[in-house]
């Protein structure tokens, strides 16, 4: 491995680390209020590394959401890295597969922001596993670091947490609405269905989620499509 191209990755990715730091250290909290153990909290970090979907994860755990559930949901929330690293496949020199297969599992809307938006023309592997690693290590520490805080926590305001979650999502939902019509859109429309099954119990909480993620990206993407077809050559 290329030494000076992996200390650049790790330097490059710094910034994602230290980004990384409050959210993950909120997440080992929030799990340990949820009743996880800090060994389950710190290997979901490990082995699911999706910031987003984990903190999902926690909320369809406290309801009891059967586990295959969880995992589809999950599936769902991160299927757009099947997107990103295809795209981010072409910028990578060449590697084995089993190579790239590692550091792909690195990659995170922040890493991926990190490596596409290199100049070189061919981004080494070793810079990508630099960037990869210290961002997935902050992940995955401050995780645990979380859970100890969170342990260590009057009852009372281990049990007041659980609201964190919900301001936690709102918090990663309104920056992207702003300016943004489309995800306006996919958001209401989501809410709109997922409160429709929740009043009317048709479905259960997990098959809830999933259908309203889904049935709400399709109609958007297919109402876009339309739109764009309508417009003028040259808009």
């Amino acid at each position: 491995m290329n030494n000076r191209s992996f200390l650049s990755g790790l330097k490059a990715g710094i910034s994602i680390a230290i980004g990384y730091f409050p959210v993950a250290l909120t997440f080992g909290l929030l799990a340990k209020t949820t009743g996880l153990s800090i060994w389950e909290a710190t290997a979901m970090s490990i082995f699911v590394y999706a910031g987003a979907a984990q903190y999902m994860s926690l909320t369809l755990i406290s309801k009891g959401v059967d586990p295959i559930l969880i995992v589809l949901n999950t599936f769902v929330v991160n299927i757009r890295h099947f997107l990103m690293t295809a795209a981010l496949n072409e910028k990578m020199q060449s590697e084995k597969r089993w190579i790239k297969g590692i550091y792909a599992f690195g990659i995170t809307d922040e890493s991926f922001s990190v490596l596409a938006t290199q100049k070189d023309k061919k981004i080494a592997t070793p810079f990508a596993v630099g960037v990869a690693l210290i961002a997935y290590s902050s992940w995955v520490v401050f995780t645990a670091v979380g859970h100890v805080i969170g342990a260590n926590l009057p009852a009372f305001l281990q049990a007041a947490m659980s609201i964190a979650l919900y301001a936690m999502f709102v918090g990663l939902l309104v920056p992207s609405m702003r300016g943004n019509r489309k995800v306006v859109m996919l958001a209401l429309l989501a809410a709109m269905i997922n409160g429709f099954f929740y009043w009317t119990q048709l479905l259960s909480t997990g098959w809830s989620i999933l259908v309203a993620t889904l049935a709400s990206s399709i109609f958007i993407e297919i109402i876009y499509a339309k739109r764009g077809k309508n417009l003028p050559k040259g808009v």
